[in-house]
């Protein structure tokens, strides 16, 4: 009897310090901030497009009352997400990139236009991006694949077969009517193999000749060829392509070091659809290069905290989990920030948690969460001696 009651006790020790555990390795820095780049877009979309919303809607707050509704939902899904111990998502990964799959080949069926692009599914009252559920979909399945079979990435054939079967058929859907969100996902995917494989020079061989097939298939396709010709020459395209990019220039010119004032962008009044892609343009005008740096360092803290889990993760399922989330996030705002200082062509790519987009802020947000359920079940070297 007493050694049933001391076993009890232990049991319920153990549980107790488990407990506290998950609590102190919960990343509350990743969360706060998170929270603080999210209000942060909150009020920079509110600036930013009180003006369009009141001329179109009527109301000056419709924009943001939509992101914040988005917002609401993405910090349910983070809850979700969190709450779940990530592991149990293993063996579901396959289906979810297949259901990723068919809801990308339905938006070429029965999409919703919106601003002349079918990208969207209607359901109800939301509009549902399916490409930014595959990118969480491409994520997780190759995340499970490294961590079930490592070895399959030491070899070029490895490498080459994972991605030609996990990563390139999404891409292939994605990329008929949206060519930027399949370049995330294969550079989301490019990254995660990248850092699971030691072999690192069949990468730069790999983004050597894509670079070159990229290249010379522009000619082919008539309306990137004038992206190219509006990037490299936009004050020649003043009235086409080349307009956004340029008014978006004048806005980070006028900016100046501390920025003409909340609020005070003149800018946001001209540049087409401000709020979306090239909402970093009008907070280089409000806020200056102060506040563009500002923003910037907040992102870097913020991959660095990923990495940090990633790197105390518990299995390489975590690890890669993160990796992943890290990958997705620095590729959107390296090639926002140089598609609006016009460092390279227009993509359409928008600013992580910043830029107006339901589907975006919500399943990131989401997506976050499955890093801090990994950040739950670190592990250090100090745990040993526990």
């Amino acid at each position: 009897m007493v050694r049933e009651q001391e076993y009890a006790a232990t049991r319920r020790e153990a549980r107790r310090r488990k407990k506290l555990k998950k609590l102190l390795n919960f990343d509350y820095t990743l969360l706060l901030i998170v929270i603080f780049i999210l209000a942060f877009g909150l009020v920079m979309l509110y600036s930013t497009s009180a003006y369009a919303a009141a001329l179109k809607t009527g109301n000056s707050a419709f924009y943001l009352k939509k992101q914040l509704f988005a917002a609401c939902l993405g910090f349910v899904g983070m809850f979700f997400f969190t709450k779940i111990d990530y592991r149990r998502w293993a063996h579901l990964t396959f289906t979810f990139y297949i259901v990723s799959i068919i809801l990308c080949i339905s938006v070429i069926f029965i999409g919703t236009n919106i601003n002349g692009q079918s990208r969207w599914l209607t359901l109800g009252p939301i509009n549902i991006q399916p490409s930014e559920i595959g990118k969480v979909a491409v994520i997780m399945l190759l995340a499970n694949t490294i961590d079930r079979y490592p070895k399959v990435f030491r070899t070029l054939k490895g490498v080459v077969w994972t991605l030609g079967i996990y990563a390139c058929p999404l891409v292939a859907v994605v990329a008929y009517n949206n060519l930027s969100t399949a370049i995330i996902i294969l550079g989301i995917a490019f990254i995660m193999a990248f850092v699971a494989s030691p072999k690192y020079w069949y990468f730069l061989a790999a983004f050597g000749v894509s670079f070159l097939v990229i290249v010379a298939s522009i000619p082919l396709v008539g309306y990137r060829a004038d992206r190219i010709n509006a990037w490299l020459h936009p004050e020649d395209f003043i009235s086409d392509t080349g307009y956004q990019t340029l008014q978006g220039l004048y806005a980070i010119g006028s900016g100046g070091l501390f920025g003409k004032g909340l609020g005070e962008s003149m800018q946001k009044y001209i540049v087409p659809e401000a709020q979306n892609d090239m909402i970093f343009s009008i907070i280089c005008e409000e806020l200056g290069v102060f506040g563009a740096v500002c923003i910037i360092l907040l992102y870097i803290l913020l991959l660095y905290r990923l990495l940090y889990i990633a790197n105390h993760a518990k299995d390489m399922f975590g690890s890669y989990i993160c990796i992943g989330i890290m990958a997705h996030i620095a590729i959107q705002v390296i090639l926002n920030i140089a598609v609006v200082t016009n460092s390279m062509p227009n993509t359409g790519v928008t600013l992580p948690l910043i830029s107006y987009g339901g589907t975006s802020v919500a399943i990131l947000l989401s997506e976050l969460g499955l890093a801090l359920s990994v950040s739950k079940n670190m592990e250090f070297e100090e745990d040993e001696d526990v």
